[in-house]
């Protein structure tokens, strides 16, 4: 099972052209094992997902999967609002070698809970591979119940979810409807922390991308259950947690790291760079909770 601080990772991005940046993309997934994270979850809302084409998404799968060369697990996100496009960049991630696979639920066309159910069912039917469903209703416009997720989690393939609504009530219920093999991720950063104190198994997280190390260590003390230090951990992380979403993820994280010499300053329409009036709230965010650029990019000229 897949656990602990898992980073849902960046696409870099090069700022004139907009192409991948691969050597960037490089230098992000071995900062990442260096600093600890335990997982790398790629091409998900956080990697700009909806604006990579078929096939850079399949390639960006195959390159994370090529560096990481099997040191720690690549999640690969095959989400999609059609069941056969599902169906399709769950095989191809597969084929490349991802460790799991990240199933949004299905946005936009609002389906029922029964139409998410036979959605997921028909992935996971049709691709033998580890999937982790991902719950995100502020994004999708479709809510996955946990009656739902309770009828899912008995597939055999179906290992997982991701809750994104930062609802802890919604948390609780999760966890008293699926079994001990079924593992909850916290896709919020500001209620990680509690999420994993009540019996979550770690954190796919945006604020990991500027912040490995820190992330790992609140990961490591509450799966610990050491309570009182995570807590203390993530109420000095929290102005970092705000900062990453003052406007649409990706767009401040990928602005910090670019500050922080990590990648150039590159995003794709419709999204565009953080507005000049945030710079200075995500500066003091990442200045407060103690985030510098890696030493490598310090010493570079």
């Amino acid at each position: 099972m897949i656990t602990g601080s898992i980073v849902a990772l960046i696409t870099p991005m090069k700022a004139d052209t907009g192409e991948v940046d691969w050597p960037a993309l490089e230098r992000l997934i071995e900062w990442h094992i260096a600093e600890g994270t335990q997982a790398i979850g790629a091409v998900g809302t956080t990697g700009e997902a909806p604006t990579l084409g078929w096939e850079e998404h399949i390639e960006v799968i195959r390159y994370c999967v090529q560096v990481v060369a099997g040191r720690i697990p690549v999640i690969a996100g095959t989400g999609a609002n059609s069941t056969v496009e599902a169906v399709e960049l769950t095989a191809a991630a597969k084929r490349c070698g991802a460790d799991a696979a990240l199933l949004v639920a299905p946005y936009y066309n609002r389906p029922t809970q029964e139409g998410m159910y036979r959605h997921f069912r028909a992935v996971a039917e049709a691709v033998d591979i580890p999937q982790i469903l991902y719950n995100v209703p502020a994004r999708t416009a479709s809510d996955l119940l946990p009656e739902t997720v309770e009828r899912l989690a008995r597939l055999p393939n179906v290992v997982g979810i991701k809750e994104a609504s930062g609802n802890l009530d919604r948390v609780r219920e999760l966890l008293g409807r699926v079994g001990p093999d079924f593992a909850v991720y916290s896709g919020d950063d500001a209620t990680a922390c509690e999420l994993m104190l009540l019996g979550g198994r770690g954190n796919i997280s945006v604020t990991a991308n500027v912040a490995p190390r820190a992330m790992r260590r609140l990961c490591d003390l509450a799966l610990a259950g050491r309570a009182a230090e995570a807590r203390a951990l993530q109420e000095s992380l929290m102005p970092l947690h705000r900062a990453l979403f003052l406007e649409s993820n990706p767009i401040p994280v990928k602005w910090a790291a670019a500050q922080l010499g990590l990648c150039e300053p590159g995003i794709r329409l419709p999204l565009t760079e953080l507005s000049p009036a945030h710079h200075e709230a995500v500066r003091a965010a990442l200045r407060a909770c103690g985030v510098a650029p890696p030493a490598a990019v310090e010493k570079a000229p």
